[in-house]
């Protein structure tokens, strides 16, 4: 007789608005205050973070700044500073190594467990989340929402079920009743567009999804039906890769008004070329590819990229690729609002290794 593979315990961790929690917990006077982490106001800046005070005047993430003072006049704007953010991010992420080396990171601010098996040898995946919170906010002064499930799926809606410093689990006789009430849009993978597909579809809740036969959702998103399928009903059977090597280094910027000639456009690529390459510097990486992204003032998106069979050795070599990247879009005779270089493909780290060990490490010999 064959047996049934117990269920695995993957517990999601999400800090509670993160960057403004953790300048409210620096700066204790500003605790009961709307607070967006951001740009100034004045400024086409977005905010990246708005506190649950701000949130009440219809704030929220990705806004644009100027918009999130319309709404709440009296809001305060603080800028970000991810070097501190990091710092409590790994913080965080040691106490999840203290109980299973299955960590896959997400973000600074959100993980998944897997803790089938841990470290401190608990078979409650429930008591494992609990003492985890309590122990972030020991170690940070921060709240963390969790959600316990048989998958990561589950798991990542729950953590979002009981906000903030909630904690909700979901046993795998209760998915179903769980997910089947939920929008659509509320899965990983579904954005605006497929959500606009399934709309005209009739398709709005999961349990609407689950009504759809594998033929039917093939024929309709092709290679996604199938995900679609399986996740109307629970499944999702991803494990949690403990480490993710980045697939791009980029920097972009949102211009305080719109440039209309390459000059300016030009000075500007050239920083940006020489921040990434040192980024990827930093990471002992070399790249192929580049790409520019290109945002008018109308805010028409275009992105132009180029994979070279030579490695980029130099902030020169990403600057010089920019500019004919440039060449192909309208900048210059059209305005731009927005502007950033992104560098990917890049050498395998073994041969990494082996390229900086040869005895002429050299652009030529490449």
């Amino acid at each position: 007789m064959e047996q049934v593979a117990a269920p695995r315990k993957i517990i999601h961790v999400d800090m509670d608005m993160f960057y403004a929690a953790v300048e409210l917990r620096d700066r204790p006077g500003l605790r009961g205050k709307p607070l967006v982490v951001g740009g100034r106001p004045d400024s086409r800046s977005v905010a990246t973070t708005a506190s649950y005070e701000a949130r009440k005047f219809g704030i929220h993430s990705g806004m644009s700044c100027a918009q999130a003072r319309r709404l709440c006049p009296q809001c305060l704007f603080i800028p970000p500073d991810f070097k501190k953010y990091r710092h409590v991010s790994e913080q965080i992420h040691a106490i999840f190594r203290e109980y299973t080396d299955l960590v896959e990171s997400v973000s600074l601010d959100e993980a998944y467990l897997d803790v089938t098996r841990n470290k401190k040898n608990e078979p409650s995946a429930t008591r494992l989340a609990r003492e985890i919170k309590a122990r972030i906010f020991a170690a940070t002064g921060l709240t963390a929402s969790a959600g316990v499930a048989a998958n990561m799926f589950v798991a990542k809606i729950a953590s979002d079920a009981r906000k903030p410093d909630g904690l909700c689990v979901v046993r795998p006789e209760q998915v179903m009743a769980f997910i089947r009430p939920l929008p659509v849009l509320k899965i990983p993978g579904i954005g605006r567009v497929t959500d606009a597909q399934l709309a005209k579809l009739g398709i709005r809740t999961v349990a609407d999804l689950e009504k759809c036969s594998l033929d039917f959702l093939q024929e309709q998103f092709g290679k996604s039906g199938r995900y679609f399928f399986d996740i109307a009903r629970g499944i999702d059977e991803r494990p949690v890769i403990p480490w993710h090597e980045r697939q791009s280094y980029g920097a972009e910027e949102t211009f305080a008004s719109d440039i209309a000639k390459q000059g300016p456009l030009l000075d500007f690529l050239r920083d940006c070329a020489g921040r990434v390459f040192m980024e990827l510097q930093e990471e002992g990486k070399l790249a192929r590819t580049v790409t520019l992204k290109i945002k008018y003032a109308d805010f028409q998106l275009v992105t132009r990229r180029q994979t070279f069979a030579d490695f980029l050795f130099s902030s020169e070599d990403v600057f010089r690729a920019a500019c004919a990247l440039l060449e192909r879009t309208e900048a210059g005779r059209r305005p731009v609002r927005l502007a950033g270089i992104a560098l990917s493909n890049f050498l395998p780290a073994r041969q990494r290794v082996e390229l900086a060990a040869a005895p002429l490490f050299k652009k030529s010999d490449a």
